[in-house]
C-alpha cells in the first residue's frame, strides 16, 4: 500500500491499493476513487459500536474501501489544514479530538476514550469523550491550519487553549486550570479555563481551531448585527470554557436574556 499527500492548505491523501487491500473512513470523507474499488458502508461492529463512535463526535456509519483490482482512493478533510500519517505498531495508540480522524487501514481500531478527570471533560472544550486510534496499521489524521509538534518531558506542563489541542500520546495527562486575574478573564478572550497538558509524551497542536474559523466567517455574514440575548448567552458560555458546561451556561443565559 502506497499513498501520496498533495496540496498545501486544502490537502488530499490518495492511497494506492492492491487487490484485497482496504482502508476505511467515516462518512463524508472520500473525494474520488478509480474503478475496481468496492464500497461497503456499515456500523463497524454493530449498532452499539456505531453509537459509541457517534457519541465521540464521529459518524454512526463507516465505509470500507476494498480493491477488487488495483486502484486508488482519495480522501479530503472538510477544513483547511494538514494531513498527518502515522504508522502504528501493535499496541501503539494515539488520542485525538473528534474531528481529526480521516481514514485508516482496516487493521487500525477506532474507539473512544473517556477523560480521566471530570473537570477536563466539562471545561476543557473537548467534552467527556475523545477518540483513540490503535495499531497495527497506518492512520491518516488531519489538523486544522498548521501543525506544531512538541515533546513534553516527565512532569513538564504546557497550558493550551483547548481548541488548539489536536493529537496526543496516551501518556500525556490532560487537566484544566482557571485563568488568573479578573481582567484576563473578562478581556483576555481566552475564557475562564485553559487546558494543561503534562508529560511525558508527544503532542500535536493545531494553529486554527475550527470554532475560531466558524466565528470569523459568521462575523462577515450579512444579516442583523444587533447583539441578541442568545448571542450574549453564547459568548458567556464560551467564558465558561466551552464543552458541556459552556453549552449549558450559554443556553440558559441566552434564554433568559433573549426573553421579552
Amino acid at each position: 500500500m502506497r499513498y501520496e499527500i498533495s496540496g498545501t492548505v486544502m490537502q488530499t491523501v490518495a492511497i494506492d491499493l492492491q487487490r484485497g487491500e482496504g482502508v476505511y473512513s467515516q462518512t463524508h470523507q472520500m473525494a474520488w476513487m478509480t474503478d475496481g474499488i468496492a464500497m461497503d458502508t456499515h456500523t463497524g461492529g454493530g449498532f452499539l459500536t456505531g453509537l459509541k463512535r457517534a457519541v465521540s463526535g464521529g459518524s454512526l456509519f463507516i465505509t470500507d474501501y476494498t480493491a477488487d483490482t488495483a486502484g486508488r482512493v482519495a480522501f479530503a478533510p472538510r477544513f483547511p489544514g494538514t494531513i498527518l500519517p502515522f504508522a502504528l505498531v501493535t499496541g501503539q495508540s494515539l488520542v485525538c479530538r473528534k474531528e481529526t480522524f480521516l481514514c485508516a487501514e482496516t487493521s487500525v481500531m477506532l474507539d473512544i476514550v473517556l477523560q480521566q478527570r471530570l473537570g477536563a471533560g466539562l471545561f476543557g472544550g473537548e467534552g467527556f469523550i475523545l477518540q483513540r486510534v490503535s495499531g497495527p496499521g497506518t492512520v491518516w489524521l488531519d489538523l486544522s491550519g498548521e501543525v506544531i509538534e512538541k515533546q513534553l518531558g516527565p512532569g513538564e506542563r504546557l497550558n493550551v487553549h483547548a481548541g488548539h489541542i489536536g493529537i496526543q500520546e496516551p501518556t500525556v495527562g490532560t487537566d484544566i486550570r482557571m485563568v488568573q486575574g479578573f481582567r484576563n478573564v473578562l478581556f483576555g478572550g481566552e475564557g475562564l479555563f485553559l487546558a494543561t497538558l503534562t508529560g511525558p509524551g508527544r503532542i500535536w497542536l493545531q494553529s486554527m481551531p475550527i470554532l475560531n474559523l466558524a466565528e470569523e466567517i459568521a462575523r462577515h455574514l450579512p444579516g442583523d448585527r444587533e447583539v441578541s440575548g442568545a448571542g450574549v448567552g453564547a459568548g458567556l458560555g464560551r467564558l465558561a470554557g466551552g464543552g458541556a458546561a459552556g453549552a449549558v451556561v450559554g443556553g440558559l443565559l441566552g434564554g433568559i436574556l433573549g426573553s421579552e
